[in-house]
């Protein structure tokens, strides 16, 4: 249980990379939208890098004891996949719809995660999709209209409630929740009526 709260708390660190792009004007650090999807990027490849080690050298860090799960000793870890995902929205979308997808991974998921009984079910318990649903449109609507802050939350809330398999591979969410979110909340912006 230590161990998961402390994956939980990691987790939730990662809503400081929103913080950090939201504070940078007022803080004068210079820090453009160009700029930090250079971060990301840099970010996320220092992850693949660590993980390729990981994987194929064998680097056996205290620390992935603690904050990787049983599965993922043998494959991508989530803290790699939660950064690919949210540099992944941040080069292919505007603020305005990135960084509601990227606080959903960061805040959402380990909030519903506190109502889980965290087993491997196809679909999760309605407990723990409405509590995705409400914490990721309340996410959103600083940064979305409402249409589209529902449509984004309906997104993470998929990806975080229903396991994709492909192949016998569960994808994690940490990949799936800011895409999901990013993609809807863009096609209704871009598609739906004004």
């Amino acid at each position: 249980m230590a161990d998961e709260l402390k994956r939980r708390l990691v987790h939730a660190s990662g809503s400081g990379l929103v913080a950090l792009y939201l504070l940078a004007d007022a803080l004068d650090l210079g820090l453009t939208w160009g700029r930090f999807r250079v971060l990301m990027i840099v970010l996320a490849a220092g992850a693949l890098v660590l993980e390729f080690i990981r994987l194929q050298i064998g680097l056996d860090w205290r620390l992935y004891d603690v904050l990787t799960r049983e599965y993922e000793q043998d494959n991508p870890a989530a803290y790699a996949l939660y950064l690919i995902s949210m540099a992944a929205v941040v080069v292919a979308f505007e603020p305005d719809i990135a960084l509601p997808a990227m606080l959903m991974l960061a805040l959402g998921d380990p909030i519903s995660g506190t109502v889980s009984d965290n087993t491997l079910q196809r679909i999760k318990s309605p407990k723990v999709l409405i509590t995705m649903f409400l914490v990721s449109t309340v996410i959103a609507i600083p940064f979305l209209p409402l249409a589209a802050a529902l449509v984004a939350a309906l997104g993470a809330t998929i990806a975080d409630g229903v396991t994709l398999e492909i192949r016998s591979y569960i994808v994690d969410d940490n990949l799936t929740i800011p895409i999901y979110a990013a993609v809807l909340a863009y096609l209704v912006l871009e598609f739906a009526p004004a």
